[in-house]
């Protein structure tokens, strides 16, 4: 077994990444050697750090004790030379493979034929980083998510190459450093960046469709339980780097048409609107701007004479029942029922099932998924284009009456909610079924590594790996391209389903 709880560690690249990792380690023991082959780089990111570390000391999240100790265990060095007895080396510098690969060829001739070396990468494969060393086996991704003081998850990458041991030490140490690591094999995006691909690539779909406003389809997930909409958070992170991932995983998979990058992104990109950084992307963030809202109308009174019917289980059923006798008005549930949502005096208003409401009926009605739904949460709707007025202002009547603050969107599959989880789902599937990773490290990996409210397969088991199929299939008649194909992992699930009903 390899240990590395208690060995001197050297941490390549003295940028916010470099300079976070080597704060973890220090502050668990760890003697490190920090070094930048920019001159003076290491220099200057401890005196970033120590003035980080003095602000958590004033705000009493750290003690003036482990701020000393943390700073005392950080050495920086001028030569790759002065680190020859490290047990571990952590690169996190410039995303370029060949400077990756030239910096691991020379640390081979620089450490112990017993040392690790991992990669901080997010993106590049470990295997190619690999290629042309002496020791391909020594070499490990240990890919942190920025701030790296702050975020939980470590992607523990394997090459081809890898030695499970030595993947095994990382997954260690990892815990060791109070992070919670998981097992990924080096394949495009790993776990978190592949798995949230559709997280993005849906809204700006449904924007090219014009569906909804960026402002509404945030609404709409954030009433999801995510904690920043995908256009907001594409403008946080930045267009030209969320475009460059989405491109970068969409060339390693051979332009797999899952993966295609956004028009809307790249003109973003090509005008300088790169979000927060430039000031303005899907958002304007000047000072003066005016910020989006929803208005929502006051409820109006009900008809006197109602019929409402409960049909399905979900999560959203059960939010209406208890808002329904919270007002004191009547229901029947429907336990035969073969669709899932309520029937208002006869106007059937259907959780979404990926067909589009003009496909299903002249006064069908259409609301997203929901998975935890609250009062005053915003939910998607839509109705067929030949749908009388009155019912639509009807419908959207009721739904404010039982605490929704309905947003209205164009006739198109999938709605907002429910489209974007099936596909984290299916994206899920598919990398468990290839053997990348497991569904307890998808979980972990998304609800850790980019916050989200639940892991892919946390919904599955909410919904039902068959309305989940369905629904993509629906989409893939609709759009008939690759995008919504299923992957073989969730049809099965879906088959097994439905074999044991």
């Amino acid at each position: 077994m390899i240990e590395l709880s208690q060995g001197k560690i050297l941490v390549i690249g003295a940028g916010i990444m470099g300079t976070g990792i080597a704060q973890v380690a220090a502050q668990t023991g760890h003697q490190v050697a920090l070094f930048d082959a920019k001159e003076g780089a290491n220099l200057k990111a401890i005196e970033s750090l120590t003035k980080s570390l003095e602000n958590l000391v004033s705000r009493g999240k750290m003690s003036p004790e482990l701020m000393q100790t943390t700073l005392q265990n950080i050495r920086p060095i001028q030569e790759l030379s002065d680190a020859k007895d490290v047990v571990l080396v952590i690169e996190a510098i410039v995303e370029k493979l060949d400077v990756k690969r030239a910096l691991f060829q020379q640390l081979e001739t620089v450490v112990s034929e017993q040392c690790i070396l991992a990669t901080n990468t997010s993106s590049i494969s470990v295997t190619a980083i690999a290629n042309g060393l002496k020791r391909p086996q020594q070499l490990v991704g240990m890919h942190f998510f920025n701030p790296v003081p702050v975020m939980k998850l470590v992607e523990v990458v394997s090459g081809l190459q890898t030695d499970p041991e030595v993947a095994n030490a990382i997954f260690t140490l990892s815990q060791a450093w109070s992070k919670v690591p998981v097992h990924t094999k080096s394949t495009p995006g790993f776990i978190v960046n592949r798995i949230a691909r559709p997280f993005y690539a849906e809204a700006l779909g449904m924007l090219q469709e014009q569906v909804a406003s960026p402002f509404e389809i945030d609404s709409c997930l954030k009433s999801a339980g995510f904690k920043m909409g995908p256009c907001e958070l594409m403008d946080l992170i930045g267009h030209d780097t969320n475009f460059s991932v989405t491109s970068s995983v969409y060339e390693a998979n051979f332009y797999d048409k899952r993966f295609t990058p956004s028009l809307i992104q790249k003109e973003l990109v090509d005008g300088g609107l790169l979000g927060r950084k430039s000031g303005r992307g899907f958002y304007d963030y000047s000072a003066d701007a005016v910020k989006p809202s929803i208005l929502t109308p006051e409820a109006k009174p009900l008809p006197s004479k109602l019929k409402i019917v409960l049909h399905g289980d979900q999560p959203l059923i059960t939010f209406f029942s208890e808002q329904l006798e919270s007002l004191n008005i009547k229901y029947e549930f429907d336990e035969e029922s073969d669709w899932s949502g309520v029937a208002y005096n006869q106007i059937e208003i259907r959780i979404t099932d990926g067909l589009m409401a003009t496909e299903m009926d002249h006064n069908a009605v259409l609301i997203d998924q929901s998975f935890a739904p609250f009062a005053g949460m915003h939910l998607a709707w839509t109705h067929s284009t030949t749908a009388t007025k009155e019912l639509m202002k009807s419908v959207e009547n009721f739904l404010i009456t039982l605490g929704i603050q309905p947003i209205k969107v164009i006739d198109s599959p999938g709605l907002i909610v429910a489209r974007t989880i099936a596909m984290l789902i299916n994206e899920a599937c598919d990398a468990v079924n290839q053997a990348v990773c497991t569904e307890d490290a998808v979980n972990q990996a998304m609800r850790l590594g980019v916050n989200y409210p639940q892991g892919p397969f946390d919904w599955l088991e909410q919904w039902s790996a068959a309305d989940v199929a369905f629904l993509l299939d629906s989409m893939d008649d609709f759009y008939r391209g690759e995008r919504y194909r299923v992957s073989p992992m969730l049809r099965r699930k879906s088959c097994e389903e439905l074999l044991n009903e």
